[in-house]
């Protein structure tokens, strides 16, 4: 009968969580998958209601919006929009925003 030893040191969820998603490079998809579900939350609810489609690839948040001037509007607050993001996320997630 073989007994394997286990690691008797408990250590909070969520940097065990960390450390499930840093071993399986998960990191960056959770984050990205995150900012998509919270949207709403992170933008608010106006922008939120007019967001027809968003996903990100490769750092570029893409946002499809049913009013043109919001997105005019977003596209002149760009970089206070992605630092918001990433600010929310807790380090670089967004790199750059495209609005089609």
């Amino acid at each position: 009968m073989s007994i394997t030893a286990r690691n008797t040191k408990s250590i909070p969820m969520k940097d065990a969580f960390e450390s499930f998603l840093k071993v399986y490079n998960l990191k960056s998809k959770f984050n990205e998958t995150y900012l998509v579900a919270y949207w709403e939350k992170i933008m608010g609810v106006s922008i939120a209601q007019r967001t027809e489609k968003i996903h990100i690839k490769k750092g570029v948040l893409f946002i499809r919006l049913s009013s043109p001037s919001l997105s005019q509007e977003l596209l002149l607050a760009k970089s206070k929009m992605i630092s918001l993001l990433n600010s929310e996320i807790g380090e670089d997630v967004i790199n750059d925003v495209v609005f089609f």
